[in-house]
């Protein structure tokens, strides 16, 4: 009886094993911390050999470096454009703010971001801010609601960056800073949160005739 010697797997294979080991590498440095965590219990985790996973990265250390920037920016690539044409700034605002207040509060991502500053004295690629490395994609969703309704009239910003950081930190920064502590409002206090914020920020920009 002969066997078919099986080929190298196909580019979608690939692709799929590769976010599989992502995956169980985040949960298991979530479970165990960096140090705790060993290439084995990432393997085991994965459902793959040690050599499979060597043959990917050549140790802990690399596999750190790789997921979890990864893991704290996928929900932000993941999430679709909004549709800023709808003529509803405030919708718009609202949808983003919502998106961004359910991340900052996601317990597995306020524990990654904690071991990611924890760690980031011995690794110089987490020497800013581990807050940054998911900043700058919900910077731009912003920039660019606020640049689509300010062309059209409807608002008046003078520095459109500066607002959008300060749209974000307005909706983010205590929440994420409670849930670092373990503290976790109800979801009421989040929107009311929410809803107050987005409300404060249309008053201050938009326009008046």
């Amino acid at each position: 009886m002969t066997t078919t010697r099986r080929g190298r797997p196909t580019q979608a294979e690939a692709k799929k094993l590769h976010r599989k080991l992502r995956t169980a590498a985040v949960a298991t440095f979530v479970k165990y911390g960096y140090d705790g965590t060993t290439m084995e219990a990432i393997a085991r985790a994965a459902g793959i050999t040690r050599r499979t996973l060597y043959a990917r990265y050549p140790d802990k250390r690399a596999v750190f470096v790789d997921v979890i920037p990864w893991a704290l920016t996928r929900r932000t690539e993941g999430q679709s454009s909004l549709d800023v044409d709808g003529g509803d700034l405030r919708a718009s605002l609202v949808a983003i703010g919502r998106a961004g207040l359910e991340r900052a509060t996601d317990p597995d991502i306020v524990r990654l971001t904690r071991i990611a500053m924890n760690e980031s004295a011995r690794f110089p690629e987490f020497a800013i801010s581990a807050h940054s490395l998911t900043w700058s994609a919900r910077h731009r969703q912003v920039m660019d609601v606020l640049r689509h309704y300010q062309d059209a009239g409807a608002i008046e910003v003078e520095d459109l960056e500066l607002a959008a950081g300060n749209f974000i930190a307005m909706i983010e920064h205590l929440p994420a800073r409670l849930a670092d502590c373990g503290i976790y409002r109800s979801a009421e206090e989040e929107e009311r949160h929410l809803q107050h914020a987005v409300n404060l920020f249309l008053r201050g920009t938009l326009r008046r005739d």
